[in-house]
């Protein structure tokens, strides 16, 4: 998502390059990148995946390429309507383009029409689910499902699933796909870490038992647990230097003072602070597969590292004990 505003094409080659050196094959964008989010940099992210596949072409089927469809909110992305039916078949048309490719892995909804309890909303009082019209949101779940069944049928995309979604979500689009012999959602991405574990245990059981994949974003809560924002600090081209849409509602005292331990029992085992957290998130019964980021080659061989270093119950042990001592500080 850091492609095309903080990433150039040369860079992004470079990092597509090493991630498939290193057995990565999924690859995750949106319609709506690079962020933060902007008329000027919407759909770059899909572009520069398309020209590198534009100069390999015949290494397509190494690739499992997912994308979203953008929901409600932003003006330039279709007048800032919800998620239809129409939207979905336009949208999807669209990102085939910019990613150069006749078909897409897996499509999914970024963000649902209505409001959910993600990015910073998880509080009790923030929201309100007894405003919404719950016979309304189906019918457009059942459109929306109709529109991926169209596109599935078309061989323009093989798999649905969602984003930033909730229990309720998944289950009624479940229900909705049985009901009708429809398309059924396979995966859902929420943002999940050791700062923002919500998702456990509930949504996480039900996802296992319903054989919906979870997909963690930010594992590293927006490169906060790499340690690099302590106490205020704003790396030169760090990407909280960037403006934020949602503004840095993760930047609270007590997140900090988290951060802070959990560095200390990544050096006290001889992990790099990010290194800790994905390893952790990635030891998570449920968790299918985690989604990272970087911004330059050697964040993601860093990254990648992270996932031949199992946890020892003694490290786990260490991360509980912060953990226990803050369960939800942002």
């Amino acid at each position: 998502m850091t492609w095309g505003l903080q990433n150039t094409q040369q860079q992004a080659d470079q990092q597509i390059e090493y991630a498939l050196s290193q057995g990565i094959n999924f690859i995750d964008t949106a319609e709506m990148y690079a962020v933060p989010p902007s008329p000027e940099t919407y759909g770059k992210t899909e572009e520069i995946i398309g020209d590198w596949l534009s100069r390999n072409p015949q290494r397509r089927g190494e690739l499992i390429i997912a994308t979203k469809i953008a929901g409600a909110g932003l003006p330039w992305v279709r007048g800032g309507g919800p998620i239809t039916g129409e939207a979905v078949i336009a949208a999807v048309d669209a990102s085939l383009k910019r990613l150069n490719t006749d078909y897409i892995d897996l499509y999914q909804l970024h963000w649902p029409n209505r409001t959910t309890p993600h990015f910073g909303k998880h509080f009790p009082g923030h929201i309100s689910f007894s405003d919404i019209d719950r016979q309304k949101h189906e019918n457009q779940m059942l459109e929306i499902l109709q529109a991926l069944a169209s596109c599935i049928k078309a061989g323009k995309i093989r798999h649905c699933g969602l984003s930033d979604d909730t229990t309720w979500g998944i289950n009624t689009y479940l229900k909705l796909s049985e009901k009708h012999d429809l398309p059924r959602m396979v995966s859902i991405q929420n943002e999940f870490s050791l700062l923002h574990a919500k998702d456990w245990p509930y949504l996480i059981e039900n996802c296992v038992h319903e054989d919906v994949a979870y997909l963690p974003w930010s594992p590293l809560a927006a490169g906060m647990l790499s340690g690099k924002y302590i106490d205020g600090a704003r790396p030169a081209g760090s990407r909280w230097t960037y403006m934020q849409r949602k503004g840095i509602f993760r930047d609270t005292e007590i997140a900090n003072s988290a951060v802070k331990e959990y560095v200390e029992v990544a050096k006290t085992h001889g992990f790099t602070p990010s290194q800790l957290a994905l390893a952790w998130c990635n030891q998570v019964d449920g968790v299918t597969s985690t989604i990272i980021g970087a911004t330059n080659l050697d964040q993601l061989k860093e990254n990648v590292a992270a996932f031949s270093k199992p946890l020892s119950e003694e490290v786990l042990a260490d991360i509980n004990t912060v953990f226990r001592r803050y369960p939800v500080p942002y």
